[in-house]
């Protein structure tokens, strides 16, 4: 059986947070998140639980380039360190409480982590996420599967060839159990 997920923690975990489709998007097509914005709700207390047990955020320069606004995290309740991993950070422009940083995903994740001083680094990237799960850098993934098929976009794992990876889920009875999700189509 599956259980509620018990609250997260600040406990210095490296996370790959992501609202996803049902389908595996985190983001519609050119990085668009106009979906959340839907009418998708989340779990009552689920923004404040995140805000209060992230101590930095780890991003990507397409995302920061469409939506560079540190204080749109969680809607402006987080505040914090965020890192932008970019190759080109001389073009970048300056942004308060924004480090762009050129490093290997590794080191990124050992600034940011040592930035989020004892709480969590939220990596909110599927591109840097993935490099840092390849590493065995991610101790958790949290998704929240919203009730939309968006069927273009930005996929969560998108490796061609790569290795599979097993998961141990969080909140079951059993690690290896199956997800499963019911839902009707909503018609207009």
């Amino acid at each position: 059986m599956i259980s509620d997920p018990q609250p997260q923690v600040a406990a210095g975990k490296v996370l790959w947070h992501f609202t996803m489709s049902l389908d595996g998007f985190v983001a519609g097509p050119e990085h668009d998140m106009g979906w959340m914005s839907s009418g998708i709700t989340g779990r009552e207390g689920l923004v404040d639980e995140y805000v209060a047990t992230t101590g930095a955020v780890l991003g990507g320069r397409d995302g920061w380039d469409l939506y560079p606004d540190v204080s749109a995290v969680y809607g402006g309740a987080w505040t914090g360190p965020l890192f932008v991993l970019t190759h080109h950070p001389h073009d970048a422009a300056p942004a308060d409480g924004v480090t762009f940083l050129d490093c290997d995903v590794a080191e990124a994740v050992r600034i940011a982590l040592a930035a989020a001083d004892g709480k969590n680094l939220e990596i909110l990237s599927p591109s840097i996420g993935a490099q840092a799960l390849a590493l065995g850098l991610i101790d958790e993934i949290d998704l929240h599967v919203a009730p939309i098929l968006l069927g273009d976009g930005i996929r969560l794992y998108d490796v061609p060839g790569g290795a599979e990876i097993r998961l141990a889920l969080v909140n079951g009875e059993r690690p290896t159990d199956e997800v499963d999700l019911r839902y009707r189509v909503a018609r207009d």
